[in-house]
């Protein structure tokens, strides 16, 4: 039923998070090829490969910023959609929808425009110097032309998720990132483009995603179809404000990867190149191991919305339960690769065995807390599947502007030098986990449960 019509009412809670969990799962692995793959074959340039890797992470701010507008749209109106769906109103769901769909064409037209003429002096300000500098404003001014396809493929995906056609969600993806893998090679090697032939595979596969996604949203199957280009004001001030918190995720971590690259050069010294890049692995590496997790909270995210659109706290209860448990296992896992074994990763996006002795140890580091990420996840998307924009987004300023930025500016002052860069991360994961978890534990989810209850003795009383 779920599968067909999305409606996430009836059978196993567990099933039905994981049948729409596995083909999310297989996208975002999928999805974060296409960064992953460009930084492969970057990193491997005869020659001048570390600088160029360098260049590129000094650009990962702003594609993080540009990606922000996805999820402000996406992950703002398709949790909306999913509760209206649940109350039985689907005009509400398509006016969400097209909304949504309308402001990714109209703010990527103006962010494409802003980004480009200002490149330099963005890219300048992130820390980009005179040796790598050149290599990221060839690679992004090049990315930045793709920046309508990059938000209507990642921020129409979740509305397709949302009605249960994860598997058409899933060959948004697959298609890009397909073309992605076979591009690269081509162009960056074999027509000697390097970095720049990088982001025009990019821009290629990020395109062909996102006609698919719109193809098929405006097509019979949907069970809320896309209908036109138009704006509609009280669902678009309800969406900015849910997917407020979607944004500054993605552009606090665009502020923050800033100033760690800005730490990094400081204090790096002449090792600055060697930390910026492991930086920059450590980002891949990050993207990689949240794969998982975020196909689990991707898919537990439209079950909770639905049956709380429904009222059905005890659907949503064992949602979120399962969403939690899944998701510290993962996460388990991976901290055991990354604190005993970093290398074997780093080997993967780099043949400098420099980089990769001082990254190992930076890693270590980096992920010395990673569990409790768990708690963060958690808290986070419970809040915005339920539609609470102010937690949600108090949570996600907590970690990283109140948190992660002042630390790694202060820790490289207690006598860590430049691993306290690090170091703030593992430190704000605990410290913003915990918060997070518990707000939501005795904010929302308790009281869900015992309004439900209520309800459900006044019912029993009545008959």
């Amino acid at each position: 039923m779920a599968k067909v019509t999305g409606d996430f009412s009836k059978g196993s809670v567990v099933k039905t998070v994981f049948k729409l969990s596995l083909p999310i799962m297989v996208a975002e692995l999928v999805h974060i090829t296409y960064n992953i793959v460009d930084r492969l074959y970057i990193g491997r340039i005869p020659e001048v490969g570390t600088a160029a890797l360098t260049g590129v992470g000094v650009a990962f701010p702003l594609i993080s910023l540009i990606t922000a507008f996805g999820n402000l749209f996406g992950t703002g109106g398709a949790p909306l959609a999913s509760i209206a769906r649940g109350e039985g109103d689907n005009e509400k769901a398509a006016r969400i929808q097209d909304t949504s769909f309308s402001m990714m064409i109209i703010v990527g037209a103006v962010v494409t425009a802003l980004m480009f003429f200002l490149s330099p002096v963005l890219l300048g300000l992130m820390g980009g110097d005179e040796e790598t500098l050149p290599y990221a404003l060839d690679y992004f001014r090049i990315y930045v032309l793709g920046t309508i396809p990059v938000l209507l493929s990642l921020g129409m995906n979740p509305f397709i998720n949302g009605q249960g056609f994860t598997r058409v969600g899933m060959m948004t993806v697959l298609i890009g990132a397909a073309l992605n893998i076979v591009l690269d090679p081509i162009l960056i090697y074999n027509a000697g483009m390097g970095v720049k032939g990088a982001a025009v595979a990019t821009i290629i596969s990020q395109t062909a995603s996102a006609v698919w996604a719109i193809a098929f949203l405006f097509g019979k199957r949907p069970v809320v179809p896309l209908k036109r280009f138009r704006v509609c004001g009280e669902e678009l001030k309800n969406t900015v404000k849910l997917g407020a918190t979607g944004f500054m995720f993605k552009a606090t971590n665009s502020v923050v990867q800033t100033v760690v690259n800005i730490v990094l050069k400081s204090w790096g010294g002449a090792a600055s190149t060697l930390y910026i890049g492991s930086m920059t692995i450590i980002n891949s590496i990050r993207e990689i191991t949240i794969c998982p997790c975020n196909g689990i909270v991707s898919g537990a995210a439209p079950v909770m919305s639905f049956c709380y659109g429904a009222k059905l706290p005890e659907r949503v209860s064992k949602a979120i339960k399962t969403m939690l448990w899944s998701t510290l296992a993962v996460n388990f896992v991976f901290w055991g690769i990354m604190v005993f074994a970093p290398q074997w990763m780093f080997a993967i996006f780099t043949a400098d065995q420099e980089l990769i002795a001082v990254g190992a140890g930076c890693a270590r580091v980096y992920f010395l807390t990673f569990p409790m990420m768990t708690l963060q996840l958690t808290g986070q998307n419970v809040f915005v599947a339920l539609n609470h924009p102010k937690y949600a987004l108090f949570f996600s300023l907590l970690r990283k502007i109140i948190l992660v930025a002042p630390l790694t500016l202060l820790l490289p002052y207690t006598g860590l030098g430049v691993m306290g860069a690090f170091w703030a991360e593992a430190i704000s994961q605990v410290v913003g986990s915990i918060a997070c978890f518990t707000t939501m534990r005795f904010k929302v989810w308790k009281p869900m449960i015992r309004a439900g209850s209520a309800a459900s003795e006044g019912e029993d009383k009545a008959l």
